[in-house]
């Protein structure tokens, strides 16, 4: 009976000693501080592609093609009176034609670190505070006007030898004929 009576108290114990424990490791992580927010808690938005076309001596030289993931805070992101993705759209143009140093020719003459701190830059101080966090590249293309002109060309040639290729195999109909009588 001794027995008997040393397990039950031995068992209230251990159940009293977990229940404490759960108690004390579920305070604890309340009152954890808020995780950094580069280690999460920042919004992404992803634009679209940006076409912006690139003036030159008053010419068009061709397309500057981009899409673009803007990190954000979600609170800051909710503050917004105007929509996130068109002060993002608004501020890469307002960047590519303010920046007539900008060259996209050639690969090694655009400086993607610059141009991403210019866009993260003029964002922020639009909107007076530090609202972009981090300007990350998708995309990046330029298509000058004469690529641009051979692509045309190039698809209405293919699209002309696609439809007389395809008329080649159908018959040609045939004269008319009685019908057959049953």
């Amino acid at each position: 009976m001794i027995k008997f009576i040393v397990a039950a108290l031995w068992l209230c114990a251990v159940a009293i000693g977990a229940v404490f424990y759960s108690f004390q490791t579920a305070s604890a992580k309340i009152d954890a501080p808020p995780p950094p927010p580069f280690l999460g808690g920042l919004d992404s938005i992803k634009t679209e592609i940006v076409s912006v076309p690139v003036v030159r001596d008053g010419q068009i030289a061709g397309y500057f093609l981009t899409r673009l993931v803007y990190t954000i805070e979600p609170s800051k992101l909710a503050a917004l009176s105007v929509p996130a993705e068109s002060l993002i759209i608004d501020q890469v143009y307002s960047y590519v034609y303010g920046n007539p140093d900008l060259d996209f020719v050639g690969p090694e003459t655009l400086d993607l670190e610059t141009f991403r701190a210019g866009i993260r830059n003029r964002i922020n101080e639009k909107v007076g505070e530090d609202l972009v966090h981090e300007v990350l590249i998708e995309q990046v293309d330029f298509l000058s006007k004469e690529e641009i002109r051979d692509n045309t060309i190039r698809r209405r040639l293919q699209a002309g030898t696609t439809a007389s290729e395809m008329s080649k195999n159908f018959k040609e109909p045939a004269a008319a004929s009685p019908p057959a009588a049953h």
